[in-house]
C-alpha cells in the first residue's frame, strides 16, 4: 500500500508589518456607508479582544502571490532534500491570483502553479502544475489531493503550496479588513512504504446553500469609491456560528476514520482566522469526546501574522516544526490534526502521524 508522508516544509512571511495602531486614521464605515459612532481606538480594541490580532504582514509592492508561493516552495524543496525535476505535481492553493499592488484586476493566466514551476526552472513536462480555488482550506485540500495521487500510484512526490496577498483586495473602510494579511506556506508530500509517519485519514465538506455566500466579493462601504471595483467581504457572525457548529464535527469524522484515540492527539493546527473562534472550535471538538481541552494543544500565529487565508496552516506548521513558536513542538510519532474552514463554505481536516 502507498502511504503519504510530509518530508519538508517551508514558509514565507512578508517583512512589512502593520500594527493595529496604524489603522487609527482609517475611516471605517457601516455596510450602508454611514459613520461608525465608536472611535477608532474603541474599534481596534474590540477587534484585538475578539481576534487576538496585534499586527499582520503585507507583501512588498514588488511581489505578487506567485512570488510568495515560489519563496516558500524553494524552502520546502530544500527542507525535503528532493530533486525538483522529480516532482510529479505542483498544487497551488490561492483565492485571488496575482493582484499587483494598486491594481484592480486579478491575473491567473497562466496559472500560479505554472508560474512557480517556471520560476523553479523545472524542465520535466510530466510535472503537472495546477491551482486550487477552495477558500481558506485550499492548502489542506491540496495535501488531501496529493495523498490521493500517491495512493493511486500515479505520483511519488508532490509540492503543495498555499499563498495569498489579501492586502490587495481589502476595502479600507471595512473593519474586517484588519483581519487579513499576506503570506505563503508549502510542503512536500512523498510516497512512503509504511504508515509509521503518514496521513492517516481526512474529511472534507462543502456547504453551498445559504452558506455559499458567507464570504463574497462586494463594493466598498464608501460611496466615493469606484462602484465597479470589488473587495473581499464576509458575514462574520454567520461564519463564526457556522464554524462552531460544523468544524468540530468534521474534525471528529476525520479522527474517527483514523481509528486513533483522541488521547493520542498532540497538536491541532487550525486555520488562523480568529483567536476566539479557534479556541471555541477546539473546545467543542474535545467536548464531542467528553474530554477537556489539553493545555497547549493549539499553536497560534495569528497574533503577529494575522489571517493569510490558505497560508495560515502551512505557515503555522512550518514555524512549529522549525522551533519558531515558543513552547510548541511536534515530536516523532505525534498525532496531529490539520483543519480549516472558509469560503465555499468548505471545511476539511487531516489526521497525520508525524
Amino acid at each position: 500500500m502507498n502511504f503519504s508522508k510530509i518530508t519538508g516544509t517551508g514558509s514565507y512571511i512578508p517583512i512589512i508589518k502593520k500594527e493595529n495602531q496604524k489603522f487609527l486614521n482609517h475611516r471605517f464605515l457601516n455596510t450602508d456607508g454611514t459613520e461608525i459612532p465608536s472611535s477608532n481606538e474603541v474599534v481596534i480594541e474590540k477587534f484585538k479582544a475578539i481576534t487576538g490580532i496585534e499586527e499582520r504582514r503585507y507583501a512588498d509592492k514588488k511581489y505578487n502571490t506567485s512570488d510568495l508561493a515560489y519563496f516558500s516552495a524553494l524552502k520546502a524543496i530544500e527542507d525535503a532534500g528532493v530533486d525538483k525535476e522529480e516532482l510529479d505535481y505542483i498544487i497551488l492553493a490561492h483565492n485571488f491570483g496575482d493582484v499587483k499592488s494598486a491594481a484592480i484586476q486579478s491575473d491567473i493566466l497562466p496559472s500560479l502553479a505554472t508560474r512557480v514551476k517556471y520560476r523553479l526552472g523545472i524542465k520535466n513536462p510530466n510535472c503537472v502544475a495546477y491551482d486550487i480555488l477552495f477558500g481558506c482550506p485550499g492548502w489542506v485540500e491540496g495535501v488531501i489531493q496529493a495523498q490521493a495521487f500517491i495512493k493511486s500510484g500515479i505520483a511519488k512526490k508532490v509540492l503543495v503550496i498555499g499563498a495569498e496577498t489579501l492586502s490587495r483586495v481589502l476595502d479600507k473602510h471595512d473593519r474586517d479588513s484588519m483581519i487579513y494579511s499576506d503570506g505563503a506556506g508549502a510542503c512536500i508530500v512523498e510516497k512512503s512504504d509504511t504508515d509509521e509517519s503518514s496521513i492517516l485519514s481526512h474529511a472534507t465538506q462543502t456547504f453551498a446553500e445559504e452558506e455559499a455566500y458567507f464570504l463574497f466579493f462586494g463594493n466598498s462601504y464608501s460611496k466615493n469609491e469606484d462602484p465597479d471595483v470589488r473587495y473581499i467581504k464576509m458575514h462574520g457572525r454567520k461564519i463564526y456560528e457556522f464554524a462552531l457548529n460544523n468544524v468540530p464535527k468534521a474534525m471528529k469524522s476525520a479522527l474517527d476514520k483514523s481509528g486513533i484515540s483522541i488521547d493520542e492527539v498532540k497538536k491541532v493546527f487550525i486555520h488562523q482566522a480568529n483567536e476566539k473562534m479557534d479556541e471555541a472550535i477546539i473546545k467543542r471538538f474535545f467536548r464531542l469526546f467528553k474530554k477537556p481541552t489539553p493545555d497547549g494543544i493549539m499553536p497560534m500565529s495569528i497574533h503577529k501574522l494575522g489571517n493569510s487565508s490558505v497560508a495560515t496552516v502551512p505557515t503555522l506548521l512550518d514555524l512549529v516544526l522549525k522551533g519558531n513558536i515558543q513552547d510548541q513542538e511536534v515530536k516523532k510519532g505525534d498525532v496531529i490534526i490539520l483543519a480549516s474552514v472558509g469560503a465555499g463554505m468548505n471545511i476539511n481536516a487531516v489526521v497525520y502521524r508525524y
